[in-house]
């Protein structure tokens, strides 16, 4: 009652901010066409070949369709709010893949690639569904930090004891069996580094001696992870895997960035990345070889022995054009044993033309803006740090392979992401994806309820 004996009027109840919207049916219907797309590109390869449809085309079809439907099944269960893009992308990213691998098996009938992929593509896809099921919260991961660390280095230096293979002691091989470490390692490396940044990263940021315009944290903050990080490009180095060792310092110096903010570490990164390739290119001859091979591409045409894996690769993206050859036209097969692995690009520029290039690409690059854009929206450091560093991992991969089929940098020998021949590859990447799908659903499920910032 007022003063005045009227009684008071019931205070409105405040009004509800709507629910966000899960996007669950976006996902399946992106999944269908994906899956729809990947069939097209098989069925396009076998008319252009034998001028007829693959008989394996339904079962391709059903099998890509059912990995989907239960990895879909697997996300509207366990992260209703995820992103509903990284899914579709890597679903359609494997199938193009695989109808690559297929096509060019089809020039190499004694050397069948395409089933192998098809059998880790369906283990990659199984990780991914079992990470999304078991993974109920990516907060956990911070608590095995040096778990993460201490296995990544023993499967880095797990090759060294086997023997190299195309100059690179990268694999271990058993009985027919390989796989190669490295690949793992690349997320186990980033979930330490992600740990330990995000516990540290006011020291980091705020303490240590000042050089000229830049601030060093301390030994004592900065010593552990750098510690780490030369140990593993050390291994990668006496491996001479100089393209995970590109990769690992280029996610050490994108995460260290992350969590200081501070532009300086970018510079000295760069400074650092041409001071240890020069070096290393004179000092290692493999390296240096390859360097010799991205200056002078066109050198064995001009002495007569030949065109090289490169300039191989060079005439592939140019007699792709605009529109391309189409599927199952080119002639890519004639730059020999890592058309299916590391220049499996180059069949795609050819056959796809520049245009698909450039949409195989924008794939890629949405990938990783997603990722960038769920860790962004995290209000925990370690989750950001996490999405951003699995995300740059794929950024670095696609630049390197990119760059050295194309006669931007040298060659590495790197696998392209889901697309190129790779069972350790494929495996990894879905690893990744499924952990993206993690981060997002934890990023858009905090504003449930309210307004997405």
């Amino acid at each position: 009652m007022t003063k005045a004996g009227t009684p008071l009027a019931a205070a409105p109840a405040p009004a509800r901010a709507p629910r966000l919207p899960r996007r669950r049916g976006v996902e399946l219907s992106l999944l269908v066409l994906a899956v729809l797309l990947s069939v097209y590109g098989y069925c396009a390869v076998g008319l252009a070949r034998t001028g007829t449809v693959p008989p394996g085309a339904v079962g391709y079809g059903a099998g890509l369709g059912v990995l989907a439907l239960f990895a879909h099944i697997a996300v509207r269960i366990r992260a209703p709010y995820a992103d509903p893009l990284p899914l579709p992308i890597g679903v359609l990213l494997n199938g193009l893949g695989l109808v690559l691998i297929y096509r060019l098996d089809l020039e190499t009938p004694r050397d069948q690639a395409a089933p192998t992929q098809l059998v880790w593509s369906t283990l990659g896809v199984g990780l991914f569904i079992g990470v999304v099921l078991v993974l109920r919260d990516h907060r956990v991961l911070q608590r095995y930090a040096y778990v993460c660390v201490v296995a990544a280095l023993a499967l880095l230096a797990a090759p060294i004891l086997f023997p190299a293979v195309n100059g690179a002691r990268i694999w271990i091989r058993i009985a027919g069996f390989s796989i190669q470490p490295g690949e793992f390692a690349k997320v186990l490396l980033a979930v330490f580094f992600a740990a330990y940044l995000a516990a540290n990263r006011s020291a980091l940021a705020y303490t240590g001696r000042r050089l000229w315009r830049l601030q060093f944290p301390t030994g004592r903050v900065l010593g552990p992870i750098l510690t780490i990080w030369l140990l593993s490009v050390g291994v990668l180095v006496l491996e001479r895997d100089l393209g995970t060792s590109l990769l690992f310092f280029g996610l050490f110096v994108v995460l260290l960035y992350v969590a200081t903010g501070r532009t300086g570490w970018i510079a000295v990164g760069l400074v650092l990345a041409v001071l240890g390739a020069v070096a290393v290119g004179h000092l290692e001859p493999h390296v240096g070889g390859r360097i010799e091979d991205w200056l002078h591409p066109f050198a064995t045409i001009e002495a007569g022995e030949g065109p090289n894996q490169l300039s191989q690769s060079l005439f592939a993206f140019a007699a792709g054009g605009i529109l391309g050859t189409g599927l199952g036209l080119g002639h890519s097969i004639l730059i020999g044993f890592a058309v299916k692995s590391d220049f499996i690009l180059a069949t795609a520029g050819e056959e796809l033309g520049l245009a698909g290039l450039a949409g195989i690409v924008l794939l890629y690059a949405l990938l990783v803006e997603r990722g960038y854009r769920a860790g962004l929206a995290l209000r925990e450091p370690f989750g950001r740090l996490l999405a951003v560093g699995l995300a740059s991992i794929v950024a670095l991969q696609v630049f390197v392979i990119a760059g050295g089929v194309t006669g931007l940098i040298p060659l590495t020998g790197m696998a392209m992401p889901f697309l190129a021949q790779g069972g350790s590859s494929v495996v990894t990447n879905w690893a990744i994806v499924a952990l993206l799908v993690r981060v997002s659903d934890s990023a858009r499920s905090q504003y449930d309820g309210r307004e997405t910032p």
